[in-house]
């Protein structure tokens, strides 16, 4: 009996442990569903926000702005849709971001196999290098840009919008691919040089196909990022018929009024894409950004 209360005694500390590490467990879980509901508020709000403005009247948005709509205005978003100005600029925004997308996949998959199996001097300072473009905007190197894009009689092209971002994005890029490449077992690369097989048809023909979580990565973030570009294609382009979306809100801002109720419209239906793509991605976005961050 004295040994069986001694062992329950010595059996409590750890099953009070338990339910403590059970108890801090609930806690931490509670707070991360709160911190994600409050991101979530954070993300959703505005969004929801931007497009029922869309169905608003100016007068009905200037009284009650995030409120419902008195008045569904449904010819607001109707106008624009039907106008060949706003399928102008989507179709001059997606050539642009698709340019972006190949370029920034194409030259970032190579770099970055590159500097995760081919040893070579200086190999350490020259991915330093791109990576120090992490650091800088393109807006902080926008008056030189102009004068090189200029010089090379580029400007009002889509290449001149295409390049620099491409410049900027090649860091990241770089960075995603390189941490997948040097994440591959090290024996599929052994294996396929013992076949005979060189570092190109390495690249082409095992690498990419099995990177196909980070190559959608790295996709959406340019895609992303290039859609949403204002500043570049403002400096960079003087036709109205090369505009891409943001520089057609524009339109709706007059001398002595601004539509504001259109503009609401416009960015919603331009938006739409991006999330709409963005949920497709979604499964590789999370698996191209987690693989590799343990060894790097």
């Amino acid at each position: 009996m004295t040994e069986a209360l001694a062992t329950d005694d010595l059996a409590a500390p750890s099953h009070r442990a338990v339910e403590s590490g059970r108890r801090v467990g609930a806690a931490t879980q509670a707070y991360l569903y709160v911190s994600l509901l409050i991101v979530a508020a954070i993300v959703i709000v505005p969004l929801v926000t931007t497009a029922l403005g869309g169905f608003k009247t100016l007068g009905d948005l200037r009284s009650n702005a995030f409120g419902l709509p008195h008045d569904w205005m449904w010819s607001n978003y109707w106008d624009i849709l039907t106008g060949n100005r706003y399928w102008r600029q989507m179709g001059n925004s997606l050539i642009i971001a698709l340019l972006t997308v190949a370029l920034t996949i194409a030259c970032g998959a190579m770099a970055a196999f590159t500097f995760a199996h081919v040893k070579f001097f200086g190999s350490r300072m020259l991915l330093n290098y791109f990576l120090l473009g992490l650091m800088f905007p393109a807006a902080t190197a926008i008056l030189p840009l102009f004068i090189r894009i200029r010089d090379l009689g580029l400007l009002d092209t889509y290449w001149g919008v295409v390049l620099p971002q491409v410049a900027f994005g090649l860091g990241m890029s770089i960075l995603l691919f390189r941490n997948y490449f040097r994440g591959m077992p090290s024996e599929l690369f052994d294996a396929a040089f013992v076949d005979g097989c060189g570092y190109l048809r390495f690249f082409w023909y095992v690498s990419l196909p099995l990177a196909r979580p980070i190559v959608a990565t790295v996709g959406i973030l340019s895609f992303v990022g290039s859609w949403n570009s204002y500043i570049l294609p403002l400096i960079m382009l003087n036709s109205e018929s090369k505009y891409p979306w943001p520089l057609g809100i524009m339109v709706y801002k007059g001398e002595f009024m601004t539509d504001w109720q259109l503009i609401l419209a416009f960015i919603t239906l331009t938006i739409l894409p991006t999330i709409i793509v963005f949920f497709l991605a979604q499964r590789h976005i999370i698996a191209g950004l987690t693989a590799g961050a343990v060894k790097s």
